[in-house]
């Protein structure tokens, strides 16, 4: 199992990292509503990492198991979902200096249900490509590993409560010390939105070519 926890490690820092759940988070953070929205959301975002990885991990089994070499298939899928993640990552690097209007959703935070803002989560989690792709390419590592049933479920549980830490640590410590948090808060969401493009597309790209490196060594 502990060489599947190092191939999610870099796979979840990539979807922890990713700015715009976290700016979503401390825009909820800095709303009327922060306690409930944000464990709302942060709820919601869980959720949706856990079901996008739990899909993949089970179609990521099937596909193995029905080959005859699975480590030939395992090896595809991930150049695939590679190179998907490069697409991504040089899109996004390209347009890094482009203007971009402000998201619709990001203007209703102040009047943002819980129901709502644990659908945002999740929708951020499970239908965003970027995390999207990196969930898939984590489920598929687990899904054509040979895990007992404890250790996929420890390996779901350990990605999903890395990837979605940068989510879930902020409302926690708002929770315990919200006065605190205010300024740095205030000072983190303005430095992403600057610099989310920038960051998030090297990250993307940096994962890609591992991705396509391990696949294109399991094929060698």
């Amino acid at each position: 199992m502990g060489a599947v926890l190092g191939q999610l490690l870099p796979l979840a820092v990539g979807v922890a990292v990713s700015p715009v759940p976290i700016i979503a988070t401390i825009l909820m953070l800095l709303s009327d509503r922060a306690r409930t929205t944000s464990l709302g959301f942060a709820g919601g975002w869980l959720v949706g990492i856990v079901v996008a990885t739990v899909v993949f991990a089970l179609l990521g089994g099937v596909v193995t198991d029905s080959q005859d070499d699975p480590s030939t298939s395992r090896a595809t899928i991930e150049i695939v979902l590679g190179v998907l993640l490069l697409v991504v990552g040089l899109r996004q690097w390209r347009d890094r200096r482009a203007e971009h209007d402000t998201p619709a959703w990001m203007k209703t935070i102040d009047h943002m249900t819980v129901a709502k803002s644990a659908g945002l989560g999740f929708a951020l989690a499970a239908i965003n490509p970027k995390n999207l792709i990196m969930c898939a390419a984590a489920g598929v590592a687990i899904g054509g590993a040979d895990l007992t049933s404890g250790g996929t479920v420890v390996s779901i549980a350990v990605f999903a409560i890395l990837a979605a830490s940068t989510v879930a640590l902020p409302v926690l410590g708002y929770l315990l010390a919200a006065d605190r948090l205010r300024g740095p808060l205030d000072k983190l969401e303005s430095w992403l939105r600057a610099h989310n493009t920038a960051v998030m597309s090297v990250l993307v790209l940096v994962i890609g070519v591992t991705l396509i490196g391990k696949g294109v060594g399991a094929l060698g």
